[in-house]
């Protein structure tokens, strides 16, 4: 029998509760080493969890804005303070490097600081009235109750970019963090705690999407649903958020295009490409995918590509000369390997793609370049969400543009080309929430809007001053002057 008390345990109105079930957390690099054992939930503990929110809005909505901004400015302190420590458990559980890991953590940490700031920006707007004598106010107020469903390919970034806004304007949330990577969440969880946040106006439930998501997004007193993760799960909670008359957010993924056109610059380009496709394990939306390439510079840019590809370090996340880590979990893994089988049958040439056995016992695979396929293909229809990248022949920049756009997708999209016209047609064309120009797909700033078109996004954008957009809801006054 497992002793409870070195179970993580969830947050609920303000206190740890461990329950009698847990999961291990495994470090995908050494599946021997086991990080923690971590809460798993039922509907009892999201019943208390929302039951606690529900109870704390009224306070916390009316709390005014320097006790949010003071919350919010100290976790965002501590997480930029501690972002070694926080970074290692992150490469740890989730298994990006060491460096990608660190990052990710600082970014979480100016995520908070910058909601801190908006905490005491929210504003309105005074018009006149078209009839005389009656003043009009135009205001913000908060959602609610909202239901926070993250992945786990982003464990520390993805909840503070919906946990920090929803705080900010003075929702109350219960999170549910990916059950393969509780342990960054919990330490935001952990944070907000010791810095103050009044119970019930943060809670934290672990478990699995079936159980947990399922009882969260269906929750009669959830406000509204921010969900990041696969499209078939995207669907089904816009629908059952849709039936119920609840706002929804929804990130779902991407099939993004990098374009390489004959006048780019062949080291530019290769090296967008290689960050883009490879680096994070492939496991981000914004992953460059497609590599739709003009037939001039074709063959030299392939060649390259498929030579710094291959020299690619991959390894334990937590040694320093590793450049591509593990993938997250067997599951994973295993999907990533039929998707190369099928690109042999759909592709001239697979170079890569392999599973390899390393010394510690972990879930490794060398990245993988599928050359000579047709945008029809499965291999570039469907999100693979691995180190794994298809290479597409066109003629010129009409095709390439028609091309980009012929997916169901529409998240981030690139181009490397050193014509300004090219760039700036391909800017206004294509059919994406984020366009990159001699720069990879994948990379974002936490300031500005994220998200995307068609399949990979639903509802109004994440981080920024445009997440006002889906935390807040309008009020409009009329008052007799």
């Amino acid at each position: 029998m497992k002793d409870i008390s070195d179970i993580h345990g969830h947050l609920i109105a303000g206190e740890w509760q461990r329950g009698d079930d847990s999961r291990p957390n495994v470090n995908p690099s050494d599946t021997r080493d086991i990080i923690g054992l971590y809460a798993c939930a039922g509907r009892d503990e999201v019943d208390r969890a929302v039951g606690a929110a529900r109870a704390a809005f009224q306070t916390w909505a009316f709390s005014g804005p320097q006790a949010r901004h003071e919350l919010l400015d100290a976790v965002g302190t501590e997480l930029l303070t501690r972002k070694d420590e926080i970074g290692r458990l992150l490469a740890r559980e989730e298994g990006k490097t060491l460096p990608e890991a660190i990052g990710e953590t600082a970014r979480a940490g100016q995520v908070f600081k910058f909601f801190a700031g908006e905490a005491l920006r929210v504003t309105g707007d005074v018009q006149q009235s078209v009839r005389p004598g009656i003043d009009v106010e135009v205001s913000r107020e908060p959602v609610g109750v909202i239901a926070l469903i993250t992945p786990w390919n982003f464990p520390i970034a993805i909840p503070a970019w919906k946990i920090a806004p929803a705080l900010a304007y003075g929702n109350c949330v219960v999170l549910k963090p990916a059950e393969l990577t509780p342990g960054c969440a919990h330490v935001i969880a952990q944070l907000l705690h010791k810095h103050g946040c009044p119970p019930g106006v943060f809670s934290m439930v672990m478990g699995s999407g079936s159980v947990v998501g399922d009882a969260l997004v269906s929750h009669p007193d959830v406000d509204a649903v921010s969900f990041t993760g696969s499209a078939a799960t995207g669907s089904r909670i816009a629908s059952t958020c849709g039936g119920l008359r609840r706002k929804v957010q929804l990130e779902m993924g991407g099939k993004n295009p990098m374009v390489v056109m004959d006048d780019a610059d062949l080291k530019t380009a290769v090296q967008a490409c290689l960050n883009g496709s490879f680096f994070s394990t492939g496991q981000r939306c914004t992953a460059s995918s497609r590599l739709i390439v003009q037939a001039g510079i074709h063959d030299a840019f392939v060649q390259e590509l498929a030579r710094q590809m291959r020299a690619l370090r991959v390894g334990d996340a937590l040694q320093g000369d590793t450049q591509i880590g593990p993938v997250v979990d067997e599951r994973q893994l295993a999907s990533n390997l039929e998707y190369v089988e099928l690109a042999r049958r759909e592709a001239s040439e697979v170079i890569g793609g392999e599973r390899l056995d390393l010394a510690a016992p972990g879930f490794y695979q060398a990245p993988a370049l599928f050359l000579g396929t047709k945008n029809d293909a499965r291999i570039n229809r469907e999100e693979i969400f691995g180190p794994c990248a298809t290479v597409i022949r066109v003629d010129d920049f009409d095709e390439a543009l028609a091309v980009a756009n012929d997916t169901d997708f529409g998240l981030s999209a690139g181009i490397c080309t050193s014509s300004l016209k090219q760039a700036t047609l391909f800017r206004r064309k294509v059919e994406a929430g984020m366009v990159m120009v001699n720069l990879p797909t994948a990379g974002v700033d936490y300031h500005v809007p994220f998200g995307g078109r068609k399949g990979s996004s639903f509802g109004p954008r994440e981080q920024g001053r445009y997440a006002a957009e889906f935390y807040t809801v309008t009020k409009t006054t009329y008052q007799s002057a």
